[in-house]
Parts: C-alpha cells; sequence; structure tokens
C-alpha cells in the first residue's frame, strides 16, 4: 500500500507507482537529500539549531539507565513532527559512542512493491554530513529472501531521511542500513531484523501514526495504537492505525523474540504542535529496551 504524508497535514496528488531503473546516486556513490528545505532547514546551523532546541525541550524521565535497543519515531515535517521526534532522539542522546549502526526502516510513499529495498549507493548526504551505508549490515539484509537492491523507492522518500539530522546530532555520524518497506510480512521483517541486529545496532522505525482525523478522533485512535504497541501486539496496528505498521507489525514481533519491554514517551498530533485541529496527523515516540520500563 503507498501512503503520501506532505510536510503538514494536507495530501498531494499520489504519483506514478511504475517500476522503472532509476539510481539515487549523482555523486560519488552518495544519494543527495530530496527532501530538505521543504520538511527540515537546508542550512546546516539553521537545522543544527533547530534540532538541539527539539532534544533540549524534553525533560528526565523514569526509563532504564541502559539505551534503549530500537525507536519509533515520526516522519513528518518538524514543524510538525519534530518535537516528539526530539521525545524520541533524547532517549538515545545521552549514550553517544554505544551505537555503532543504525537500522532505518520506513515506508514507501511513492512506490509500491513487494519486499524490502536498499539503495544501490555508498552514503545518504545531509546539510549536517554524511551517513555511510554499514557494509556488513547491508549485506546482512541482503541476505534475507525479501530484500534487494531497489532505488527507486529512496529517491523522493522523505521518512528515512528526515531521520538523519536527529541521529547526527544525537549520536554522530553512524554508519546506516537504510531499508524502504514494501509490502511483507512481520514474520519477514522481524527474520531480516535477526541478521543485522547486533549489541551495537539501534534499530530505528520511521512512522507517523493517524491520518487526516478531528483532533479527538485521532487522539483515542492514537491512544489505541500506542498501547497496542506497549503490548507488542503488532495485530492490532493495521495501515489506518500508523503509515509505516508494516515495519512496526515487524519490530514488535522482533521485540517479542527478544524480550524487550515497549514505552511511549511522547503522544501528540499536528493540532498540538501546528494549531489546526480540523484534520491532523497523529505522531508516537516510543522506545523498547531489554528490561521493560517500569511506571
Amino acid at each position: 500500500m503507498v501512503q503520501e504524508c506532505a510536510p503538514g497535514g494536507e495530501r498531494p496528488e499520489p504519483p506514478s507507482v511504475l517500476r522503472v531503473p532509476f539510481s539515487v546516486t549523482t555523486r560519488h556513490g552518495v544519494r543527495p537529500p530530496a527532501v530538505a528545505g521543504q520538511f527540515y532547514p537546508g542550512d546546516a546551523r539553521e537545522l543544527e539549531a533547530v534540532v538541539r532546541g527539539f532534544l533540549g525541550t524534553v525533560g528526565p524521565s523514569p526509563l532504564p539507565p541502559t539505551p534503549p535497543v530500537a525507536l519509533v519515531a515520526p516522519h513528518a515535517g518538524y514543524a510538525y513532527s519534530g518535537p516528539v521526534a526530539g521525545s524520541a532522539y533524547a532517549l538515545v542522546a545521552p549514550f553517544r559512542g554505544v551505537v555503532r549502526r543504525i537500522v532505518l526502516l520506513g515506508p514507501s510513499h511513492h512506490v509500491a512493491f513487494r519486499g524490502l529495498a536498499l539503495p544501490d549507493c555508498e552514503a545518504f548526504d545531509t546539510p549536517l554530513g554524511s551517513h555511510d551505508l554499514d557494509v556488513d549490515g547491508t549485506a546482512a539484509v541482503l541476505g534475507s529472501p525479501i530484500a534487494e537492491r531497489y532505488d527507486e523507492p529512496h529517491r523522493d522518500e522523505h521518512c528515512l531521511e528526515v531521520q538523519l539530522p536527529f541521529l547526527r546530532v544525537a549520536l554522530g555520524p553512524v554508519p546506516i542500513v537504510p531499508i524502504v518497506t514494501g509490502e511483507a510480512s512481520p514474520t519477514e521483517i522481524a527474520d531480516m531484523l535477526d541478521r543485522v541486529w547486533a549489541p551495537d545496532t539501534l534499530v530505528v522505525v520511521s512512522s507517523d501514526l493517524s491520518h487526516y482525523l478531528p483532533y479527538d478522533h485521532a487522539r483515542e485512535a492514537d491512544r489505541r495504537t500506542a498501547d497496542a504497541i506497549e503490548r507488542l501486539d503488532g495485530a492490532a496496528v493495521g495501515p489506518h492505525d500508523a503509515c509505516g505498521s508494516t515495519a512496526i507489525r515487524g519490530l514488535l514481533e522482533a521485540a517479542r523474540r527478544r524480550g524487550l519491554g515497549a514505552r511511549c514517551v511522547d503522544l501528540r498530533n499536528s493540532g498540538d504542535t501546528s494549531g489546526s485541529r480540523g484534520r491532523v496527523v497523529g505522531y508516537g515516540a516510543f522506545g523498547f529496551w531489554a528490561e521493560a520500563p517500569s511506571g
């Protein structure tokens, strides 16, 4: 299923989903930013200040003293979802230097396909600098029967790109394994994660929650989704609950296998962050720990 997320609450016209050859690489094997200056500031100094501001507004909470091993963070324009994304990345910022590989998963908003797509490039560029692709991690993912190098889903995709400035400021230029998800089962994604997950690996799933509901309805729907994620109940998270439901459900199955505990640390929508409450988009920040969070 192809979803469309604009920087705010509007829905643009659906793009073509024809599968045609395309290379995202334009310069020395580097994928350039597709939405800099649109979803987030294109100027490096401004962008860093904005991200640090989001990270700095998050207060302390009674969570485990160990770093989370996985996150779920939203991917709309920073004016809308940036505060909630800041809540997710504030969980890992104190542990800079611990994470040495980041596996990024997010939904395809422009291209319908079956399986998992990795780009045929060596790095992703951002206004704050580039992130190299992790060679071993990429090879491990490509060992999955549903994964392939397929550039087209990465060309205009924002869901992974908007996470990179947060990761850069919080953790530094850590190598990444960027995966756009097409049609795949939770078991297939969990099996893939088993190939690449290691003690120094952080898994990040990029997803917004409900789309274009009235404010009060969105709050109720997103609370149900958040409760399901905390229960690790992937069956209760569908495409109308979260645009990244495919990746979320795979992460929840992997979390059950590993005995992880999940906690929702922020749950808001664009009506809370941008002011308009007519048709809103929901955002949640979640952390996953090897020990279940208390409270």
